[in-house]
């Protein structure tokens, strides 16, 4: 049971990684120094479905860590 649940955990981490490489920033260099202001973005069609799909698989990632965390070896 405990290694189908590492090959899982194994899986969302890829995924997981995969999706945090794809978001685009939109903050470049500049406005590490002071470059600038708030800016407000709004996400939209893939970019949408890309960050959302971040927040599932880190919460998945977290959930299954705790669950292997109180599962006996």
């Amino acid at each position: 049971m405990t290694n189908i649940f590492l090959w899982i955990e194994g899986a969302v981490a890829i995924l997981l990684c995969l999706c945090i490489l794809i978001q685009h920033r939109v903050s470049g260099l500049t406005s590490t120094f002071g470059g600038s202001g708030a800016v407000y973005v709004q996400r939209r069609g893939a970019e949408k479905v890309i960050y959302k799909l971040t927040i599932i698989l880190s919460i998945a990632f977290f959930g299954i860590a705790v669950l292997l965390w109180y599962l006996p070896s």
